[in-house]
């Protein structure tokens, strides 16, 4: 239980960190925007299109009699639609940080070295292109897995009373799991941890990333909120990370000097 409050305060400080750092917040806030105007264009496209692709993609039906086809069509519709829809709840971290990989690496540095008692930022040393392929494939792996919890919760789901009770809390811990490994995955790759090693470190402290991870999970299911705490997760991300590493913090809070906010640069 100690570990679950400390999680959900690391998410706290991180959002206190780009409180007080407004151009950083600003500058975090670009990479959400993006994916949220793409994804909404793409629900936008299954809502409106979505019964002339199931039409399309269904020909064997065009001779039934009715009303089995459009009852047919109608569910498929309605599946695709659903489909589209956790998908987008699935993929929405992965996407947004690897549109905004260079926003957020700058954004982690910014915390570490405001919080590094020599007021140092670990440093990949690699070029952007291979931090965004690193970062695209173990985000494509993140996916997989979260997909396939999906499909085995959905199934538990039909279970009577268990899938309406317990099945939904463990899904939002699973996602709350992988949401954390997402975002801690900046300040770690950044460090040369691997995914491998990430998922073990991770497991070792459970409690911890069910304490930052499934506050966020539940805050994300309202529209628009993923948004304006991706900035402030990405933070207190990199400082639950720190802790997970072992890394000293210098005493105290992390600083809040807005003078020395630099723009993003990759």
């Amino acid at each position: 239980m100690r570990d679950l409050g400390a999680g959900f305060t690391y998410l706290l400080k991180g959002q206190r960190w780009v409180a007080g750092h407004g151009r950083q917040y600003g500058f975090g806030l670009l990479p959400g925007l993006i994916t949220l105007v793409l994804y909404v264009a793409a629900l936008v496209f299954l809502a409106v299109w979505g019964e002339d692709l199931v039409g399309w993609s269904t020909p064997f039906a065009d001779h039934w009699s009715s009303p089995w086809r459009g009852v047919f069509r109608g569910l498929l519709t309605a599946v695709l639609f659903a489909l589209g829809l956790l998908l987008a709840v699935v993929t929405f971290t992965a996407v947004t940080l690897l549109i905004g990989q260079p926003f957020y690496e700058n954004l982690s540095e910014k915390v570490d070295r405001d919080v590094s008692p020599d007021g140092t930022a670990p440093e990949s040393g690699l070029p952007l292109w291979r931090e965004l392929w690193i970062s695209a494939r173990d985000s494509l792996r993140i996916v997989v897995r979260a997909a396939l919890w999906g499909v085995l919760l959905f199934a538990l789901g039909f279970i009577p009373f268990v899938g309406q009770t317990v099945i939904p809390v463990i899904g939002f811990l699973v996602t709350g799991f992988f949401l954390t490994e997402e975002l801690t995955a900046v300040a770690l790759q950044r460090r040369g941890v691997e995914l491998r090693a990430r998922l073990a470190l991770l497991r070792s402290r459970r409690t911890l990333v069910w304490g930052f991870g499934t506050p966020l999970a539940v805050a994300f299911v309202v529209p628009f909120v993923a948004v304006f705490l991706m900035p402030g997760a990405v933070a207190g991300a990199t400082l639950m990370a720190r802790e997970l590493l072992g890394e000293e913090s210098g005493e105290g809070e992390p600083g809040v000097d807005d003078s020395e906010d630099q723009p993003v640069t990759s």
